[in-house]
């Protein structure tokens, strides 16, 4: 896992339209589906980017927090669904497809990291399974977060940056809005990814849940 640092801000690599795309077909890898009987929650309507059910909307003032420059991620914290997870630098495969972290380890995370660090000025992405063959894994209950939740992500310089959730959203695969999921906004802002939706045992899971958050502090 690379732990290089640098006081000046490093640019993304990637066209974002491209990552788009890659990441629409690369997180197709993670639908192992194990057998839970009730299936991982579902985002709830109240916490959709349209809801105005919640101070916390895509359109509500954005708080004055300075971004970041460079540095990786090492770990993600989301007290609301109890996530505790070491970040796994990902990149891409031999096909251009994102890659999933290992599906043998339940509690691990991946941050993509041919584009923005948590913090950094932009969109950065977090991935993780929903499950794998012997059970929930990471972020099986992402699809249970509401506005206003907290996610906090350490960076390899000591520092950490503080993300409120603002929507949570269920997109089909084939459908995936890649230029609103990961466009850049202008400020920090974090996405959470993983498999949702309807599963079958021939196609696996039929969409992706996606939590967007916002910078607002820094520890």
């Amino acid at each position: 896992m690379a732990q290089e640092e640098s006081g000046v801000e490093r640019r993304r690599r990637s066209p974002w339209g491209v990552l788009a795309l890659v990441m629409l077909t690369g997180l197709a890898l993670m639908r192992n589906g194990a057998d839970v009987t009730m299936g991982p929650p579902q985002p709830a309507s109240a916490a959709a980017l349209n809801s105005r059910s919640s101070t916390a909307s895509s359109t509500s003032p954005i708080a004055a927090v300075e971004p970041l420059p460079y540095a990786p991620a090492a770990r993600v914290r989301i007290d609301a669904i109890k996530v505790d997870a070491p970040v796994l630098d990902v990149g891409t495969d031999a096909q251009g497809w994102v890659q999933a972290p290992p599906p043998q380890d339940p509690n691990l995370a991946g941050w993509y990291q041919n584009g923005v660090a948590p913090g950094q000025r932009g969109t950065s992405v977090i991935v993780g399974h929903v499950d794998n063959a012997t059970g929930p894994a990471v972020f099986y209950r992402l699809g249970q977060l509401q506005k206003g939740d907290h996610i906090e992500v350490a960076r390899f310089d000591n520092r950490t940056a503080v993300f409120e959730v603002y929507g949570v959203e269920v997109f089909e695969k084939a459908t995936f809005p890649g230029a609103r999921v990961y466009g850049d906004t202008g400020h920090p802002e974090l996405r959470v990814i993983t498999c949702g939706g309807g599963f079958s045992r021939t196609r696996g899971y039929e969409g992706n849940v996606v939590t967007f958050a916002r910078l607002i502090a820094v520890k």
